[in-house]
């Protein structure tokens, strides 16, 4: 087991920032024209991006991914729209994050979420001076986040708290939040602390009264013991987290098959951490690196949930 802890560190440590100058001197006539002209090119160059342009924007790395990830796709489903006020779940390197800044735009919000930090020292690499830097992370997070764009990019307002230390400010402010593989770690400790159960309860708490829950998780298949599929492989069962968020308050609403891949069948000494992009069993070894290409990134659900 110490192994497998070891393995999903790699994993997890391998995922939220005009003026225009007249004088009385000048003629009113002359003066209108460079107001006009100015307001003109600022609306131009700050004009809301859409989701197409924001995606054009990203690094070729993190472009590379879309065929496994679907973006766009995915953000569609949920029904993530300009200027809504978003909580994004374990953003960590901000993949999704920087997509989510420019795309929610100046009147958006975007807030990231880290685990409690009581939940860190249950994973086997974890010593005390990880957990002292661990303690600031939501101002290093919130930094890092708003230098990611210059000022030339209007982006959402940046924000960043621990599922433990949510505001009571923000209870019915939040229109959606987004797990985005970001619960089999909340589900493996569960029985620690209750993280994924309380996880949820804060959620229903922020968002406002039929706010939205967007999941992406590697999925397991159904047949698997649930001892295999709590979460310490990466995968969790469908049917298990759409009982979880029922019994939280929620109703499911829809779900997609946009980021299925059924070439993804794991065995039962496997981890989703095998695959592409981590390669965590393989490294060196080139010929099982060619098979897990083959198979390319998990098989993961998509749902959609609404707070009832």
């Amino acid at each position: 087991m110490k192994r497998l802890f070891l393995l999903s560190a790699i994993a997890l440590c391998a995922a939220c920032a005009e003026k225009t100058e007249t004088t009385e001197e000048s003629p009113a006539v002359e003066s209108k024209p460079a107001v006009v002209e100015e307001s003109a090119a600022d609306t131009k160059t700050m004009a809301q991006p859409s989701l197409d342009d924001v995606l054009a924007m990203q690094d070729q790395d993190s472009q590379a991914r879309y065929p496994h990830r679907h973006p766009k796709e995915t953000l569609e489903f949920f029904g993530i729209t300009p200027g809504m006020t978003v909580v994004e779940a374990l953003p960590g390197g901000g993949w999704y994050s920087k997509i989510l800044l420019p795309y929610l735009g100046k009147e958006g919000k975007l807030i990231g979420v880290d685990y409690d930090l009581n939940m860190w020292p249950n994973f086997s690499f974890v010593d005390e001076e990880f957990l002292e830097k661990r303690k600031t992370w939501s101002e290093k997070w919130s930094g890092d986040a708003g230098q990611w764009y210059g000022d030339d990019t209007e982006t959402a307002a940046i924000s960043a708290y621990t599922f433990a230390t949510l505001p009571e400010t923000m209870s019915e402010s939040v229109d959606a939040a987004l797990f985005i593989r970001a619960l089999h770690n909340l589900n493996r400790f569960e029985s620690k602390g209750e993280f994924l159960t309380n996880a949820l309860k804060e959620m229903s708490r922020v968002l406002k009264p039929g706010g939205i829950v967007g999941v992406v998780q590697h999925q397991a298949p159904e047949d698997k013991a649930s001892e295999w599929a709590d979460g310490s492989r990466g995968y969790l069962k469908k049917s298990y987290l759409i009982e979880a968020f029922k019994k939280a308050g929620f109703s499911l609403v829809s779900e997609s098959d946009i980021n299925e891949n059924a070439k993804d069948q794991p065995g039962e000494d496997d981890i989703v951490w095998r695959l592409p992009p981590n390669y965590s069993t393989s490294r060196e070894d080139e010929e099982k690196k060619a098979q897990y290409t083959e198979i390319g990134e998990s098989n993961r659900m998509t749902l959609l949930f609404k707070k009832s």
